[in-house]
């Protein structure tokens, strides 16, 4: 375990020293357009386990593994005619696409919770990129924070819940899309298996069809489907129109609140926002956080998705 974490810049000494951490079996934080994520090598079983101890996260939980390319995607996955379609369309960038594991892949079991699917995904973060480059290797990565807790946006984010546990974050600056990728399982029948950055319907128009959606109380079968997740320390309530005593206002749209995700109503802005703003109303000591109603439609879904899951009673 490191005795301290050092903060990396995002240049080249700083790509080369966390590759060489990840080739140690070191834990390394690093920007994503998402959130935060934290790395480590995806073949190594011990430098893996330590992403579940850093994090405190249940080890049924799968990881999602980053990767340069969807040429490099390929060999770890059984690839489909599917996936190159919304490959080609939306990678690089927020989606994650769940397939049938390769046999003789030769990754950490760890990182795919002994299912026979792997989650994998091509980010499109410039440090993200060249991170993997300096690194050459498959990097199991969720999102930088104790498990259940709020998603980290921010370098400061990470270092407040995970300093002394893991060896170096790089600070490449604020997250510009602030939510989890949108996770698509291509296993079968295309089904949404987390909402996230791209849009369903955006997937939909892609493959030229409708994408079905994961059960309530179905198995895990990717990361981010635990019903209480990416929780504050507040107690959170949701379709709020006003504030409660010892509630502060987390607003959408032209309401007086203590901090508002987008007084214009803009989606992208209020994704964008929306773990930023929870940290900050979570620092500011509210008891309660009380939110705006969001509407349920694009970038809405899974912004509803994480809040959601905040609000849930603790598992």
């Amino acid at each position: 375990m490191p005795n301290a974490t050092k903060l990396l810049q995002a240049e080249a000494a700083g790509f080369d020293r966390a590759a060489e951490i990840w080739r140690t079996g070191g834990l390394v934080a690093f920007p994503t357009e998402t959130v935060y994520g934290l790395g480590a090598d995806a073949r190594d079983d011990l430098a893996v386990a330590r992403i579940f101890e850093a994090k405190g996260r249940p080890r049924f939980n799968p990881l999602i593994v980053h990767v340069e390319s969807a040429a490099r995607a390929r060999d770890f996955v059984e690839w489909s005619d599917m996936a190159e379609i919304v490959a080609s369309a939306f990678w690089p960038g927020p989606l994650t696409l769940v397939l049938p594991l390769r046999e003789g892949a030769g990754l950490s079991p760890l990182v795919t919770a002994d299912l026979p699917t792997l989650a994998v995904r091509v980010p499109a973060h410039p440090v993200a990129r060249a991170l993997l480059q300096a690194f050459g290797g498959p990097v199991a990565a969720p999102s930088a924070n104790p498990s259940g807790r709020i998603s980290p946006t921010e370098a400061a984010h990470v270092m407040a819940g995970l300093a002394g546990r893991i060896e170096a974050v790089v600070d490449g600056g604020a997250c510009p899309v602030g939510l989890e990728s949108t996770i698509l399982g291509l296993a079968n029948e295309p089904v949404l298996l987390r909402p996230g950055g791209v849009p369903v319907e955006a997937l939909e128009a892609a493959l030229g069809q409708p994408i079905g959606r994961r059960a309530e109380g179905a198995a895990l079968s990717a990361p981010g489907q635990m019903r209480s997740h990416y929780a504050p320390g507040a107690k959170v309530r949701l379709e709020a129109e006003a504030p409660r005593p010892g509630e502060m206002m987390l607003g959408f749209g032209p309401v007086e609140a203590d901090l508002n995700l987008s007084r214009a109503g803009d989606l992208t802005e209020a994704a964008a926002n929306l773990f930023h703003h929870l940290h900050a109303l979570d620092g500011m000591g509210a008891e309660g956080i009380a939110v705006s109603p969001i509407p349920e439609t694009g970038l809405g879904r899974a912004i509803n998705d994480r809040l959601r899951r905040a609000a849930a009673p603790k598992e």
